[in-house]
């Protein structure tokens, strides 16, 4: 389960992709697909997907425990051809972030 903690080190890979309105539903397939194919890598957490109302984008939300993890995923995506899949559905903004501040409605 994804959690957002700031005493947590943990590494989020956030990527939009833009998408034709056709393609969101077999890009998001293809997410579930990749995020299946690396639960069994030590130190990933989850994936998270996220679709936008007008069908033009789609957002993974993936976590690791580690920046080291994090490129293992990232690895082997890339080695499968999932990345290479990726592209032929849509437009990608990759980027590894953490967390540096939270507001809640407490």
């Amino acid at each position: 389960m994804p959690t957002i903690d700031l005493k947590m080190n943990r590494v989020t890979q956030i990527n939009v992709f833009m998408v034709k309105p056709e393609n969101q539903q077999a890009l998001v397939d293809l997410l579930i697909e990749s995020a299946n194919f690396v639960r069994a890598i030590p130190e990933w957490i989850s994936a998270s997907i996220h679709v936008s109302q007008d069908g033009t984008k789609v957002v993974n939300y993936a976590q690791c425990e580690n920046m080291e993890a994090a490129l293992r995923v990232i690895d082997a995506l890339k080695k499968e051809g999932f990345l290479d899949r990726n592209k032929l559905l849509g437009e990608a903004h990759p980027g590894l972030y953490r967390v540096v501040a939270t507001v809640e409605n407490s």
